[in-house]
């Protein structure tokens, strides 16, 4: 197995065009952007990548494609979930052959597990597909409904799934974060999903995360960790309440098409957003420039791109 993910992994935008079409041209410019900046991984398809709203081929195209322009030399973890099991198996076994870093997936969320026992057996029919390929669980109860204790999840799928790193936590629970984060003398690679908590999650011994306003404010954060470890406190306060100012701006909208319009104004045009989530509006998207302007922003931002295409 690879080495643990530590540090920023950016939930990535899937690039489209204004008629919803994928971009797959755009990809390149997203890696370099993260090279450039620099953000530590990608973890594409996932919900700021509108992977529930692509087809399953649009999937293979789009992993192909972030995995040829990555090079193998940049991490990048393919979210492989869907309610349908065949197509989390399919696509599994697709990033394997590909050379993914990792696969992650959801719980199914219109038919329901009904206990951690049943989850564990769905996530071990996905991890299986990719028996070479560390398997993260994406857990997000906020959009799958699914609230099992992820404690209780690990101790029961470390022994049902040979593959399994560790869970790409995007929960509030930070009782039950902790527990992960210690379970088998920190065996598992907890990956925190929450940007607006991320100083809470780093008191807790977290040093990985994943999230969507790492694709454009890394240095806000990479900041806010040195001030972490430095034991600069207030420091540090200061910048997770600046990110939560940077996160309040961006929910005023459809946080996807925000994020997309910000990599837009940052030289990297991610373009519109796939229904039935809806594009921003003109004046929606002036207001979100003359935000990012402000002082209180402009110095947390990833440097411009100029690699659009």
């Amino acid at each position: 197995m690879p080495d643990k993910l530590n540090g920023l992994i950016a939930a990535s935008h899937t690039p489209m065009h204004s008629d919803g079409s994928i971009h797959f041209d755009i990809i390149e410019s997203q890696v370099q952007f993260y090279r450039d900046n620099p953000i530590d991984g990608a973890f594409i398809c996932g919900t700021t990548g509108e992977g529930k709203l692509l087809s399953l081929d649009e999937r293979k195209q789009v992993a192909e494609r972030w995995l040829e322009c990555s090079r193998g030399d940049f991490p990048v973890v393919i979210h492989v979930g869907d309610d349908c099991l065949s197509d989390c198996v399919s696509l599994a076994k697709h990033a394997q052959e590909r050379g993914a870093f990792a696969i992650s997936t959801l719980a199914p969320s219109y038919y329901r597990p009904a206990d951690v026992a049943d989850l564990v057996d769905y996530c071990q029919a996905v991890a299986s597909a990719a028996p070479k390929l560390p398997f993260y669980f994406y857990h997000i109860p906020t959009l799958t409904h699914v609230h099992f204790s992820m404690l209780d999840f690990l101790m029961l799928a470390e022994k049902q799934i040979p593959t399994l790193a560790g869970i790409k936590y995007t929960h509030n629970d930070f009782v039950d974060l902790l527990a992960c984060q210690r379970f088998n003398q920190g065996r598992y690679n907890i990956l925190f999903g929450r940007d607006e908590s991320l100083l809470a999650a780093l008191s807790y011994g977290i040093d990985g995360a994943v999230g969507s306003t790492y694709n454009y404010a890394a240095p806000l954060y990479k900041a806010l960790i040195q001030a972490f470890q430095d034991g600069k406190l207030d420091e540090a306060r200061d910048l997770q309440a600046a990110s939560i100012e940077l996160i309040r701006v961006i929910t005023r909208y459809n946080e996807i098409a925000a994020g997309k319009a910000i990599m837009t104004h940052l030289g990297v045009d991610c373009g519109s957003v796939r229904a039935p989530l809806k594009p921003l509006r003109e004046n929606e998207r002036a207001c979100i420039d003359s935000a990012l302007q402000q002082n209180r922003f402009e110095p947390f931002l990833c440097k411009q791109g100029c690699h659009s295409n």
